[in-house]
């Protein structure tokens, strides 16, 4: 119930939100334009359903999960353009219209919605920004990838309260613009320079939207002090989340809505126990801190599988193209793992355990409890203790600990996708062409730019290409060796062994259809 109210008020936060408010005028306008025949109800309603629909649809439809998010916006941003022009140039409509004959097809569609009364234009505006409206809020990701996946039904309810928060904000909205144009009758002239203006608005946002330019305006104005949303979300996120009651009191949880499995046939948690200590890991190969604890994790498998120890992967997806089980097999060879790997795709596991981390191992003893929770890539050594102890072997014999050295902060992990790119207050500098998607940042010509300031020993890249492209790296002005971006995974930029300190890192990325995820660092 806490998240139900949760998802209403995130609705409503999130058209306060800096994604949204490049896109508010449209609504002001759509409802105040022409505003005696208008109908805001139907509009936010009709914005409202395309969320629900887009959402479901983009979820579950095997139709749709290969159509990149870019599609989408250019289709909403290419309705709104079209809606501008037809408002912009009637007569010129009316003359196309005629000599192609649209007049039976698209002059329902577009000279329909611009030009005369109706519920046809309402629902033509609400539905053109149902794909590109709710991509900020960490409330609808949550319900996106991890409520939905666990209860088709409880995640649809959450969607549509979220959907109907986010209604009655822009209801609201959409109601004060139509109570300034009554107070302001000449603006309410269909043919005046009102209208004009709308039609060029819808135009210019139309524009932005379509070629993903909407996440710059987000990050200008998150540069400039305007006040983020989101924060207020994740705090009622905190609050309404259950605390944690003893993990080692827990019963294990089983594999739950498996979408494949690698090195192995289908497989249950519960076979195992009674039979062999379990440890459950769970990972995504692009990574970088869950690549650190492979090594670990094969040697573990290696060394104990034949005294009782299985180890069971559990690949929880962070980015769309972890989910494709090519992909996981791939990189699964290239790290040497021959154990289980569960593909986690809905998150179904995930939400079994509560978990909210990568990487994160839970130790499960004969008996099926979980005796051992470690998150991160530290505990190398206590781990392996647990597991000697649950198998009943001898404890290893103690080493003196290494000092640690004096490395200083180091960046955190940074992403060029809209989705979390803006909630970083230093985000990559990008030059050049770009289109940026709620995942990923993506050349869209030759010569494109990345200027990024970092603290770090260690630089990786989560990155892919169309076809294999050289990029160039230099760091403080001195070129390093380039590297060559192929396949969808993490790459190694830069070693320095050297301290840690603040350097200036400059990529030079010379074709488009190129895909930059995410930057990670590291301190070894």
């Amino acid at each position: 119930m806490g998240l139900l109210l949760v998802s209403f008020v995130a609705g409503i936060l999130t058209v306060l939100a800096p994604c949204v408010l490049p896109l508010l005028p449209i609504i002001v306008g759509g409802a105040a334009q022409d505003a005696r025949r208008r109908n805001p109800y139907v509009i936010t309603a009709s914005l409202a359903a395309s969320i629900v629909a887009f959402t479901l649809l983009l979820k579950f439809s095997a139709a749709f999960v290969s159509v990149p998010q870019v599609a989408w916006t250019s289709i909403s941003g290419g309705m709104l353009i079209a809606f501008g022009l037809v408002s912009l140039f009637p007569s010129v409509w009316e003359k196309i219209s005629g000599r192609f004959a649209l007049q039976k097809n698209a002059d329902a569609l577009l000279e329909g919605s611009a030009k005369k009364s109706g519920m046809a234009g309402d629902v033509f505006v609400g539905l053109s920004l149902g794909p590109v409206f709710s991509s900020c809020s960490p409330t609808y990701f949550l319900i996106l990838a991890t409520v939905l996946p666990q209860s088709f039904l409880v995640g649809a309810v959450y969607l549509v309260v979220y959907a109907a928060g986010l209604s009655v904000a822009l209801l609201a909205i959409s109601l004060l613009g139509q109570r300034l144009v009554r107070r302001v009758r000449f603006l309410a002239d269909p043919n005046g320079w009102f209208k004009k203006a709308i039609g060029a608005l819808f135009v210019v946002v139309g524009f932005v939207v379509a070629t993903g330019n909407v996440v710059r305006v987000e990050v200008w104005l998150a540069e400039h002090g305007y006040p983020s949303v989101t924060g207020i979300e994740n705090a009622l996120l905190e609050k309404t989340s259950s605390p944690p009651s003893s993990i080692f009191s827990e019963r294990y949880h089983e594999i739950a809505n498996p979408s494949g499995f690698v090195n192995s046939d289908p497989i249950t948690i519960g076979q195992f126990v009674g039979k062999k200590v379990v440890l459950v890991d769970f990972m995504t190969y692009s990574c970088i801190n869950c690549i650190r604890t492979f090594p670990h994790l094969v040697a573990w498998d290696k060394k104990y599988r034949d005294q009782g120890l299985q180890v069971i992967g559990i690949h929880t997806p962070e980015f769309a193209f972890e989910k494709k089980q090519t992909n996981v097999e791939d990189a699964m060879r290239r790290f040497g793992i021959a154990f289980p790997i569960v593909l986690d795709n809905d998150y179904g596991t995930w939400n079994a355990y509560g978990n909210n981390y990568w990487p994160r191992e839970y130790l499960i003893d004969l008996q099926g409890n979980i005796a051992y929770d470690v998150v991160g890539e530290g505990g190398t050594e206590e781990t392996e203790a647990k597991i000697r102890e649950l198998l009943g072997l001898d404890a290893m014999p103690e080493t003196a600990a290494e000092s640690p050295s004096s490395t200083g902060p180091i960046s955190p992990e940074t992403y060029f996708g809209s989705n979390r790119a803006v909630r970083s207050s230093n985000g990559p500098e990008l030059g050049g062409g770009w289109n940026v998607t709620p995942e990923a940042a993506v050349t869209t010509k030759p010569g494109a730019t990345v200027r990024y300031r970092f603290q770090a020993r260690q630089v990786y890249l989560v990155a892919s290409a169309k076809n294999p492209t050289a990029i160039g790296v230099s760091v403080d002005g001195v070129s390093k060796d380039s590297v060559i971006v192929s396949d969808e995974k993490l790459y190694a930029l830069l070693d320095d062994k050297k301290s840690v300190g603040s350097h200036l890192l400059e990529l030079t990325i010379p074709a488009a259809g190129v895909s930059l995820y995410t930057f990670t660092f590291g301190a070894d």
